[in-house]
């Protein structure tokens, strides 16, 4: 469905925030008003939260390149502006990484960055970043809805506002983390050619920025608020054509394709032959470079969905393993407590505790092609050594249905919880974590995981295997079985 012909509900939607950020429809759920409301009450509970520890009294707001952002950013800065906080608002688009850093290391009680990520152009939201560099906690979001239920009251002092430039800084953070000289020496010698895909979206000149803009070819630059079609993910099928160029592409050395989001927090990859290349895929590759060939160590944090190579790995390495659920606010709570190496969400996000306690892509761009310029190896090929390491081989896919409406989401629900299934595909259920979603572990090892978005009436089915035909006779049992409960069910 593209974004003319989307259905517009009739009725606003209750202002709720998902797995990151509250997200809604432009014009119906996400206006003006309702920003403002949202901005006040967030600024309110980032004092509240912050406050003490930070003592300061400035929020950072920025925002993406979607539809009407800057002026939705202007909005919540007013609101923030009224409560009788400062405001330092973005002078253009950035990465929301970009802004979190900025919240941290300007000393800022945190930050509500305009973006709705990876969702379809008809959608904007805001997210919140706290004053330690990430996204906040269920409870701290949890209170901006109870503050929702009164009207803000105006402070009789407003706050002043002030204009910055978030690149700067935040570029210079990146390439201080990498060895810099390394990745363009390959880029410069042919060794190496990149080719990037911005999907039109925030990570747009990023690279260029970090590398020198004759370095890397980056594709889908311009500015388009309806994202040609689509989406702003990192899906294969939302980037035949980045792949198409890849794979006609002449090169004396290495290719390697990598992929941006809509707000530059998620990454995906493509090999030297065209082959996408999910996170499932990186974070293995990642984990074993900073071991290795950085000397890094600490703990992984991976979610539920989270490929089973990296226990493998981890184990292998003599590294400590956390599993969250899925969403990157639980891994940055425990990038806090925890002295952390990497943590990878399987949707493409992954964060570096030496960085922030945040999914960046731009960061994880610099150290996959760090990876390559220094194993000088095709990333499929660095994989498959790290399968033959491990000794474990598997495949792995996922599926999102989409659901007619939410009581069809809660008659799956009811049905997962009262009478989960007991064999899938023919194959015995051994075990079931219900931390996030319902995953389904097998008799032979593989594993199937039911869970919903948090933004969206959408069922997500994902899957690993030995191979990709069971992962999909996984994915179409799952598939079936919720199309059956939803036509029985009274």
């Amino acid at each position: 469905m593209n974004a003319s012909s989307a259905p517009i509900p009739a009725m606003p939607k209750p202002i709720k925030f998902g797995t990151d950020g509250w997200r809604g429809i432009i014009a119906a759920d996400f206006t003006f008003e309702r920003v403002a409301q949202v901005a006040a009450a967030a600024a309110q509970v980032l004092h509240r939260v912050f406050g003490e520890q930070t003592q300061s009294r400035t929020v950072i707001v920025g925002y993406d390149r979607r539809f009407l952002s800057p002026e939705f950013a202007r909005t919540a800065a007013e609101a923030v502006l009224k409560q009788g906080f400062n405001v330092k608002l973005s002078e253009d688009y950035a990465p929301t990484p970009a802004f979190s850093y900025a919240a941290k290391h300007q000393g800022a009680l945190g930050a509500l960055v305009i973006t709705a990520s990876h969702n379809p152009a008809i959608y904007s939201g805001l997210k919140i970043k706290g004053a330690f560099g990430g996204s906040v906690s269920p409870e701290v979001t949890q209170q901006v809805e109870v503050l929702l239920t009164s009207p803000a009251i105006a402070s009789p002092e407003p706050g002043t506002l002030s204009h910055f430039d978030p690149w700067p800084d935040y570029c210079a953070a990146l390439t201080s983390a990498v060895d810099i000289e390394v990745i363009r020496s390959a880029l410069d010698s042919g060794k190496v050619t990149l080719f990037a895909d911005v999907m039109h979206g925030a990570a747009a000149g990023g690279l260029p920025r970090l590398l020198g803009g004759d370095r890397v070819q980056e594709l889908r630059s311009v500015a388009d608020p309806l994202f040609g079609g689509g989406s702003p993910e990192p899906l294969p099928k939302n980037i035949r054509g980045f792949l198409a160029t890849i794979r006609a592409a002449q090169a004396p050395g290495l290719k390697l394709g990598l992929v941006f989001d809509g707000d530059c927090d998620r990454i995906a990859a493509a090999d030297g032959n065209g082959n996408f290349l999910s996170s499932q895929v990186l974070i293995p590759i990642l984990i074993d470079h900073l071991v290795t060939r950085r000397g890094y160590g600490g703990e992984v944090v991976k979610t539920i969905s989270g490929s089973n190579l990296i226990p493998a790995l981890t184990e292998s390495l003599g590294l400590a393993l956390h599993e969250t659920p899925i969403g990157y606010k639980y891994i940055a709570d425990r990038m806090q407590v925890a002295s952390v190496l990497l943590g990878g969400e399987e949707s493409g996000g992954i964060g570096y505790g030496n960085h922030i306690p945040e999914r960046d892509a731009l960061m994880s761009a610099l150290y996959v092609l760090e990876a390559v310029a220094m194993a000088g190896q095709d990333l499929s090929d660095y994989y498959a050594s790290l399968q033959a390491k491990t000794g474990f081989y598997s495949e792995y896919d996922r599926i999102d249905l989409p659901l007619a409406n939410m009581e069809e989401r809660a008659k799956l629900l009811e049905q997962l919880r009262t009478q989960p299934p007991q064999t899938i595909a023919g194959k015995a259920v051994t075990a079931c974590l219900a931390i996030d979603g319902y995953r389904f572990t097998l008799e032979d090892g593989s594993w199937l995981l039911v869970r919903f978005s948090g933004t969206e009436p959408v069922l997500r089915l994902y899957s690993e295997a030995a191979n990709l035909e069971e992962v999909h006779k996984h994915l179409h049992w799952a598939k079936d079985w919720a199309t059956t409960t939803v036509r029985d069910s009274p």
